[in-house]
């Protein structure tokens, strides 16, 4: 069965440069590895140094890349409610743009971004083309968001085929009453697109809870505010019962050397990998060296890769 790792955090703490390396690592074990970048500011093109967009493209052997296009998700949400006012229509209801854009929200409206990223995640499930596969997501914000959106999606599609149930019995009544008991009988059992789209986020809330299938990597940096964000992060992950197992510190500095800058920065460093040692002990930590520069190209990341998996 194909294993998810999704690694979140706040901006700019280098989630695009250990998901891909990441994904650079399992391709290398043999894995034949998807890193898909759910990250409305795609970076991770930039950081494999190869043109990716919306359909999976292999870098490396075993290793391919993909940018969700954010717009792609909120198309088919909206086409979904305007296929609904359609029918309403048909049924001799009306609704003008503004209803339709009401029936639309539901009441709640999904971030372009995280419905997309929430596509993304559903196209992938249940895929077996690839054995692994890598989530690179957008900031913390719009993580939880995230999160929550199959619930949020599930409740509004609940209200839609409500709505459109009501209409089709309402409908039918009419038709029986004008025409006999057999004109009445029209209706389709077979799933159509609202049921899909419900049962589709349904899967997807399923599959991020599942420890057996999904793993979450929270990335961070050794300081004293990135360190409590984090801390805030896995405790609300952990509310909606999201599996977190790992906590990744980007950009520690190892050696100061004669620098005392440095060294007074690395003992901050070194407190703040403490403290989260110390509120999250059961989670495995990771840290990563500080390099000089941006972190591109294949070959700096393989680098950047033998630091995953060990615990520090």
């Amino acid at each position: 069965m194909t294993e998810f790792v999704l690694y979140g955090g706040k901006g700019g703490v280098g989630k695009t440069t250990v998901a891909t390396a990441t994904g650079l690592s399992l391709a290398r074990e043999g894995f034949e590895t998807l890193v898909v970048s759910t990250d409305p500011a795609h970076s991770l093109a930039d950081a494999v140094e190869a043109n990716l967009g919306g359909n999976p493209a292999e870098i490396r052997d075993g290793f391919w890349g993909v940018e969700v296009d954010p717009q792609t998700g909120i198309d088919r949400y909206r086409s979904l409610f305007e296929a609904l006012a359609a029918e309403f229509s048909d049924a001799g209801i009306d609704l003008d743009e503004e209803e339709v854009s009401a029936l639309f929200t539901s009441g709640i409206m999904p971030g372009s971004d995280e419905l997309a990223a929430l596509e993304g995640i559903e196209t992938y499930v249940g895929n077996d083309r690839w054995d692994r596969v890598v989530f690179d997501t957008a900031p913390t914000g719009h993580t939880l968001r995230l999160l929550d959106l199959p619930e949020v999606i599930g409740r509004g599609m609940a209200t839609a085929l409500d709505l459109r149930d009501q209409v089709r019995r309402k409908v039918d009544t009419a038709r029986t009453m004008m025409f006999g008991p057999m004109a009445g009988r029209r209706r389709d059992d077979a799933p159509d697109d609202l049921t899909e789209m419900r049962d589709r986020m349904k899967r997807v809330g399923t599959v991020l809870r599942d420890p057996d299938q999904t793993a979450f990597r929270a990335v961070t940096i050794p300081e004293t505010m990135a360190v409590r964000e984090t801390e805030r992060l896995v405790e609300q992950l952990r509310s909606f019962e999201v599996p977190v197992t790992t906590l990744v510190v980007n950009k520690v500095i190892e050696e100061p050397g004669d620098c005392e800058r440095c060294r007074g920065k690395r003992a901050v460093q070194t407190e703040a990998i403490e403290t989260l040692r110390r509120s999250l002990p059961e989670l495995d930590l990771w840290t990563v060296p500080d390099e000089s520069g941006e972190v591109t190209g294949l070959d700096a990341l393989e680098g950047i890769s033998t630091h995953l998996g060990t615990k520090r």
